[in-house]
């Protein structure tokens, strides 16, 4: 008995060219207005949770900072460094931005609704391998960080450039093999089928582990808090972006808002329904009808966006290390094992065996105690590493044995001073130990 299920794709394609433009425009407007919306909120809730009071000059309650702050942008001086490959150079914020705009082209925001007496879905468009898509769009986009780096002729947007890269290359393998669960389960590559499948069975129940993952790599994909290292401020002064002013800067600013939006939305796709009605809500008919499900699908991407927000506002960047380490020997092992879970269910259901929800179940709580396992022996070498560094209590300490002045560490007793003696050239004032 075979169970795959077919994406039906015939909606779309047949939609008159005055209503694709409107869609394209429709989701052009919704990103730029939940990127506005997005940065007065993050100031607001990191003032809230750092007991501060945030933007509260421009409009009520300083709802128009954003846009004060764009117009700002939009004014600058546009400076254009020299020793910089300016074609590049200038192309890069381009490359950055409109990958981010593309990657929306296949979610879906809803069932099909009349729109001006034509029946369409509240997509774009959709593909037997949309997520697939989005995936190589998304990557894209990676090119204008690392461009950017690299024509700015300067060494910290260099280094901020081949961080964002390693990051990319290194999320971007988790993120996929957490899809490739979902496309076992759902049978189909396509957005729209993928919230069908859905349809009274979330796959963040289902696929526990696999939406873990997604949420880490997701964070780590955007170059956001604690994983922001290619912008790291005490490291890289700014990093790719260092070399950029006025609209220019806008644009990354607007590609890493965007790219948020982005991942959020796919999150609520492939693991919270995409555009279904959360329980109890979905026991009310019209819940799954009409322009309501634009509302749930909205609420889910503002409820990623705020874990977005909590986490740059609660935890502390991590150092380079520690990221590559958590995605190479943590999330990539533990999302390959649990693959081979979800195939062997997905066989299992080929050959008639209906043991889905058990397997599943039991299968993610063994993969959740591993990723916990992985986390503790991690965190406990680091603890181990950092004790034996620490000196013993009562150690005297030189202050100039390395050739620099440096304070002591905990633990440590100031040495005695050393009698200074002069060095005997005239005319000099510098003194030896």
């Amino acid at each position: 008995m075979n169970t795959l299920a077919v994406a039906d794709l015939s909606m779309f394609g047949h939609d008159p060219w005055w209503l694709v433009v409107v869609k394209a425009l429709g989701i052009f407007v919704f990103l730029v207005l939940t990127v506005l919306i997005a940065i007065y909120a993050e100031r607001k809730v990191l003032a809230w949770m750092q007991m501060r009071v945030g933007p509260d000059r421009v409009g009520p309650r300083g709802i128009l900072q954003s846009l004060a702050d764009g117009v700002k942008l939009a004014l600058k001086e546009g400076i254009v460094p020299a020793g910089v490959d300016k074609p590049v150079y200038l192309l890069a914020p381009v490359i950055a931005v409109v990958p981010a705009f593309m990657a929306f082209a296949v979610i879906p925001f809803g069932p099909e609704v009349s729109i001006l007496g034509h029946r369409t879905p509240l997509q774009l468009t959709d593909l037997p391998v949309a997520v697939l898509y989005i995936l190589a769009v998304t990557s894209v986009g990676v090119y204008g960080i690392v461009l950017a780096g690299w024509a700015s002729g300067s060494t910290y947007p260099l280094l901020g450039g081949l961080r964002s890269t390693a990051q990319v290359i290194s999320y971007e393998v988790a993120m996929g093999l957490t899809f490739a669960a979902v496309f076992l389960d759902a049978g189909t590559m396509s957005t729209s089928g993928i919230v069908a499948a859905q349809d009274g069975n979330w796959y963040v129940f289902l696929l526990l582990p696999a939406f873990l993952i997604y949420v880490t790599s997701m964070v780590g994909e955007t170059n956001r808090a604690p994983f922001d290292l290619p912008e790291a401020e005490g490291e890289l002064v700014g990093g790719f972006h260092t070399e950029y002013s006025s609209l220019r800067f806008a644009m990354f600013m607007l590609a890493e808002y965007v790219n948020m939006v982005t991942v959020s939305a796919l999150a609520a796709t492939m693991f919270l329904g995409g555009w279904h009605a959360p329980w109890p809500l979905n026991m009310w008919d019209g819940a799954n009808s009409g322009w309501w499900p634009l509302l749930w699908f909205t609420v889910k991407v503002w409820g990623f966006l705020f874990v977005f927000m909590w986490l740059r506002a609660t935890l502390p960047r991590l150092r380079y290390d520690q990221f590559m380490n958590l995605g190479w020997k943590v999330l990539i092992p533990v999302a390959l094992a649990w693959i081979m879970i979800v195939a062997t269910v997905r066989a299992l259901r080929n050959e008639g065996y209906e043991s889905r929800w058990i397997v599943l179940v039991v299968g993610g709580s063994i993969v959740a105690l591993g990723l916990l396992a992985l986390l503790y022996r991690r965190l406990r070498a680091a603890r181990a590493e950092s004790q034996t560094v620490q000196p013993d209590a009562g150690t005297p300490f030189d202050p100039l044995a390395g050739g620099f002045p440096v304070p002591p560490l905990p633990g440590q007793e100031p040495h005695p001073a050393r009698p200074l003696v002069r060095s005997g050239h005239p005319g000099r004032e510098d003194f030896d130990a």
